[in-house]
């Protein structure tokens, strides 16, 4: 984890210097609708195993706050379900929660990665034709597992929290298609160090519905994916995809 930091931390004191200030304060709410396709696997300790998790319509929520002040930071925070429904038949005895699931029986899981994204940004390019925002993301997991299969012949659920905090390199980049209303945008986190990799990025088209002075009203749409390969976050690693399209609404005050 502190690796994770310093490389964050060089990474925003080599770029703020050229990064340019919001020349309006500006507030952003924003819902999505994620209908994601779900695979991967996950361990405490020894061998990982996979799972089939059922498909699910997951929600986002997000906020962003942008100001015109020099070298300060625009920020941005992001609420993502991602609780996860699976089952299996275990390919191998597999440990978990002090306990070994026998191989060959059924084992159901139900998977809590649900996060909050901290994103601290700065505009490169700020109009209606092109904007360019970069920064660091950080994604703080706080969730759960648990597992119910058969112990040494017996019924049994175990469930194990775990908590960590993530630092990503952040881009997001929008092009107007003048005359139309309509926009072309891609936004996205990823770091990829050591035997951890996450990437989480949204590719879609945005039209401005209602345009004015007091408020902008944008319906969006597109793909998201999502990678968790996590190494040994509180004890727990993941191998998770989640992938599918999105539809939303952003508000601009």
């Amino acid at each position: 984890m502190k690796k994770y930091c310093i490389a964050a931390a060089l990474s925003m004191a080599c770029l703020a210097p050229v990064a340019q200030a919001d020349t309006l304060l500006g507030l952003y709410l924003g819902a999505q609708g994620w209908q994601a396709d779900n695979s991967g696997s996950f361990a405490e300790k020894g061998n990982a195993q996979t799972f089939n998790f059922d498909d699910k319509t997951f929600s986002s929520y997000y906020a962003a706050l942008e100001h015109p002040i020099p070298l300060v930071p625009n920020i941005k925070l992001r609420y993502t379900e991602l609780e996860l429904d699976g089952s299996t038949t275990l390919s191998e005895t597999f440990e978990f929660g002090g306990k070994n699931f026998t191989v060959g029986t059924a084992a159901n899981t139900v998977t809590d990665l649900n996060h909050v994204d901290y994103t601290l940004y700065y505009e490169i390019f700020d109009n209606d034709l092109v904007s360019f925002d970069f920064g660091i993301n950080v994604k703080q997991f706080d969730g759960s597992i648990k597992l119910t299969g058969t112990a040494q012949g017996v019924a049994t659920t175990e469930m194990r929290d775990f908590s960590g905090l993530v630092p990503l390199g952040y881009l997001k980049a929008q092009v107007g298609l003048p005359m139309t209303g309509f926009s072309v945008f891609a936004e996205g986190s990823m770091l990829a160090i050591d035997d951890s990799k996450i990437q989480d990025y949204q590719v879609g088209v945005a039209w401005e519905v209602i345009g004015s002075m007091a408020v902008d009203v944008s319906v969006k749409a597109g793909f998201r994916s999502m990678v968790l390969e996590l190494d040994d976050v509180d004890d727990i690693s993941t191998d998770i995809d989640a992938s599918g399209p999105f539809a939303g609404v952003e508000i601009h005050f």
